[in-house]
C-alpha cells in the first residue's frame, strides 16, 4: 500500500488524500458537511472562500459509492497525469482548476434559474470531467465493463452517464456537469488551437510552473508531452489493448 501510494503522481495523491481525510474527518464528527459544501450566498456574503474549494474533496458518506468514486479518480486521474500530462503537473492541476470554475459557473446557473438541480458537492463532477479528458486523448485505447461489454474510450463517460440512469444511486447532473466541462477543456486545449495555430486560451500561466519547480523530477516524470498531442494517431504511452472500465 506505501509503494502504490508512492508511485501516484503529485495531483492526483494530493486530491485523493484530500477526498480521505475530509471524508474521514465527516465520518468521526469532527467536522460537519454544513462547512464543506458550496453555499454561494456564504460564500459571497460571509467570505467563506474555503467552500469553493472543499466541495470538490467530498463524494458522500462511506459506503460502496465513495469506493466507486475514489476508483474512477484514482483510476483515470492518474492515467490522465501520467499519460498526455506526465512532466506537466502545473498542466494538470490547471486544468482541474478551469474544469473547477466551470462546473461551479454551470451550478450557480442551476443555482439562480433552476435551483432543484443545484449541486452542494462537486467532487463527482469533477471526477467525470477528468474520465472525459481521459477518453478522448485515448481515441485508439478499448475498454470494457466487466470484461464483456467492448467499447473505444471516447465513449467511456457517456457509457458510466447511461450505467447511472440505468442504475440509480449516482446524480446523472453530476455526470452530465462533468462532461460538458471536460468537453469545453478539450475542445479549447486540443481542438482550437489546430483550427488557431498559435493561440491556446487555456495556456498555464508561470506561475503555476513556478510552484512546481521545487517538486524533484522524480515525482513529476519527464517532461515528454510539451506540445499538443495528435489525437489521430496513437501515442507512445498509451495502452492500445482492452482496459476493464471497472
Amino acid at each position: 500500500m506505501d509503494t502504490w501510494y508512492k508511485s501516484l503522481p503529485i495531483v492526483t495523491k494530493f486530491w485523493l488524500t484530500g477526498c480521505v481525510a475530509v471524508t474521514l474527518l465527516v465520518q468521526i464528527g469532527t467536522i460537519s458537511t454544513t462547512l464543506l459544501y458550496l453555499n454561494y450566498k456564504a460564500v459571497f456574503d460571509q467570505y467563506q472562500f474555503w467552500r469553493i474549494v472543499t466541495n470538490f474533496f467530498y463524494f458522500g458518506k462511506l459506503d460502496i459509492n465513495l469506493f466507486f468514486h475514489l476508483y474512477f479518480l484514482v483510476r483515470y486521474s492518474t492515467s490522465l497525469e501520467d499519460g498526455s500530462f506526465r512532466g506537466r503537473a502545473a498542466d494538470y492541476l490547471y486544468m482541474l482548476i478551469i474544469g473547477a470554475i466551470v462546473l461551479m459557473a454551470t451550478n450557480f446557473g442551476f443555482y439562480v434559474y433552476y435551483t432543484s438541480f443545484h449541486k452542494l458537492f462537486l467532487a463527482s463532477s469533477l471526477t467525470m470531467m477528468t474520465v472525459y479528458v481521459w477518453g478522448r486523448r485515448n481515441p485508439h485505447t478499448r475498454v470494457n465493463i466487466l470484461g464483456v461489454f467492448p467499447f473505444s474510450a471516447p465513449y467511456l463517460s457517456y457509457v458510466l452517464l447511461g450505467l447511472s440512469v440505468l442504475l440509480g444511486g449516482f446524480s446523472i447532473e453530476d455526470d452530465i456537469m462533468g462532461i460538458i466541462a471536460g468537453h469545453i477543456y478539450f475542445f479549447f486545449e486540443d481542438v482550437y488551437p489546430k483550427m488557431r495555430p498559435g493561440r491556446r486560451l487555456f495556456k498555464t500561466p508561470a506561475l503555476f510552473k513556478t510552484l512546481f519547480e521545487a517538486i524533484p523530477l522524480a515525482d513529476l516524470g519527464p517532461n515528454e508531452f510539451d506540445n499538443i498531442p495528435d489525437q489521430d494517431a496513437p501515442r507512445a504511452n498509451d495502452d492500445q489493448d482492452n482496459q476493464m472500465a471497472f
